[in-house]
């Protein structure tokens, strides 16, 4: 078939070769046609006249294809010598499809071409069209989510997960800052989620649809810092590029700039950090020409910058520069309360991910609750992951399954979050209904048969009641 249709040896579909041929196409086809040279139709069959409505098909021949049927490709077949083996023309609000050979005389010029139209009813076809159709409009979706995330974020402000007044209150700081255009200080321990954090605040500002570029100052080498931060300048020294390396204060122009602890950068850089924040322009390594650029810096560390600043480590002027606004995040042993809904979303996400079950009932929440948490929300994602691998496969966890992943002496000892000890129910009952009856009675002011109606008893047992706590 290569030499069939190729440009030095056209002669091979020779007009005695679509002869010998033209039975089996015509018997396996909704309808048949041919043209000349000219593109004027030389024969049309039977089902092709009444697919296109002709009743006498003798008065078309000798007319040009286009006027009988303006949609064809015919002339295109005919001028360029190439076959269309496979197209859909669109005639009378009919999709019909079609192939179209060109055939050749014996000096191997081109004399006209045939066409055969396959079907004339997409719908056996309508699977294959549907799936091809579904696979284009994936493709450009992800064409254009791919230009549009590129350096742009994973997370919003949903997936900082958490109810207790701490977590409100660190929403409603991210919720400000992404309002206004000013740097931002996140302080929290490792684990809490500052990363997250950060990203949220970027998706919801107005630089949302610009770059939001993260960089962890901890891990680069401190000789490295610099050309991260600000570029190289061609051949800046021995094997450098030959072209302009970017920095990532040039790659996130426009957006976000996310410096991850950065407390832990050099004082050298320091100083060249706080330039480029008041100035607005960055100088790439080995170059003498400086480069606007238009950033918002996050900052976030889990370490005491104030100390640092006490011990000369950690610039003032800088301290200042970026704590515009500051956004504390409590660590996970002092919000417990958020542990039932992280637990949720941290088990539904690893779910998705490994296709497996994963729920977790009260009383494991509860022996969750028991344990310090020095790695946050990262370490609690590694307990349940490996409480879930260490489990039964019924992927629900108990307190069993929790107690026998944490690590050992891990309950928590300080007197405030120090587990209360278990009494006897008679004590804790008495104290209860106790604790009801100074209720009511505060809420009758003293009134004695109102307040026998809110605790929905009779007087006298009320009365009997208090006679028992004198």
């Amino acid at each position: 078939m290569t030499q069939l249709f190729g440009e030095k040896n056209k002669s091979e579909l020779t007009r005695e070769l679509i002869e010998a041929l033209f039975p089996m196409f015509e018997e396996a086809s909704a309808g048949a046609i041919a043209v000349d040279r000219q593109s004027r139709i030389t024969w049309i069959n039977n089902r092709y006249s009444q697919l296109l409505g002709l009743k006498e098909p003798a008065t078309v021949i000798g007319r040009q294809v286009r006027q009988i049927i303006p949609e064809t490709r015919m002339p295109e077949v005919v001028e360029t010598g190439k076959p269309l083996l496979l197209d859909i023309m669109e005639y009378q609000q009919q999709q019909l499809v079609v192939t179209r050979l060109p055939y050749y005389d014996k000096a191997g010029e081109i004399e006209g071409a045939v066409a055969f139209v396959l079907y004339d009813d997409l719908q056996p076809l309508t699977p294959l069209v549907s799936k091809y159709r579904r696979l284009h409009q994936d493709l450009a979706a992800a064409r254009k989510a791919l230009a549009k995330k590129v350096r742009s974020t994973r997370y919003s402000l949903g997936d900082f997960v958490g109810a207790s007044p701490g977590a409100l209150e660190v929403k409603r700081r991210a919720r400000l800052a992404s309002g206004r255009d000013m740097a931002v200080l996140v302080l929290g321990e490792t684990g809490t989620g500052k990363e997250v954090l950060a990203q949220a605040i970027h998706s919801i500002s107005n630089r949302a649809e610009k770059p939001f570029v993260g960089v962890n100052v901890a891990a680069i080498p401190d000789n490295l810092l610099e050309a991260e931060f600000f570029g190289v300048a061609p051949g800046a020294y021995t094997g450098a590029d030959r072209k302009l390396r970017e920095g990532k204060f040039q790659l996130a122009d426009g957006g976000t700039l996310f410096l991850d602890e950065v407390g832990d950068m050099p004082l050298a850089l320091q100083a060249k950090l706080l330039r480029a924040l008041q100035e607005g322009e960055v100088e790439p390594l080995g170059s003498n020409k400086v480069a606007l650029v238009d950033v918002r810096v996050i900052a976030a560390t889990s370490r005491n910058l104030d100390a640092m600043i006490a011990e000369g480590s950690f610039r003032s002027d800088l301290y200042y520069r970026l704590n515009v606004l500051e956004i504390p995040i409590p660590p996970l042993r002092d919000r417990l309360v958020d542990l039932g809904l992280l637990c949720e979303t941290l088990l539904w996400d690893i779910s998705e991910s490994q296709g497996v079950r994963a729920e977790i009932t009260d009383a494991g929440v509860s022996a969750l609750a028991s344990y310090s948490w020095p790695g946050n929300i990262r370490e609690l994602r590694n307990v349940l992951e490996r409480a879930l691998t260490m489990g039964e496969d019924s992927g629900v966890l108990d307190a069993d399954a929790v107690f026998k992943v944490l690590p050992r002496n891990s309950v928590r000892t300080d007197s405030q979050l120090a587990p209360r000890p278990v009494r006897p129910l008679a004590e804790t009952l008495a104290e209860a209904e106790s604790h009801a009856l100074e209720e009511a009675l505060v809420a009758s002011r003293g009134n004695r048969t109102k307040a026998a109606k809110l605790l929905g008893i009779s007087r006298s047992v009320l009365y009997e009641k208090l006679a028992k706590l004198s």
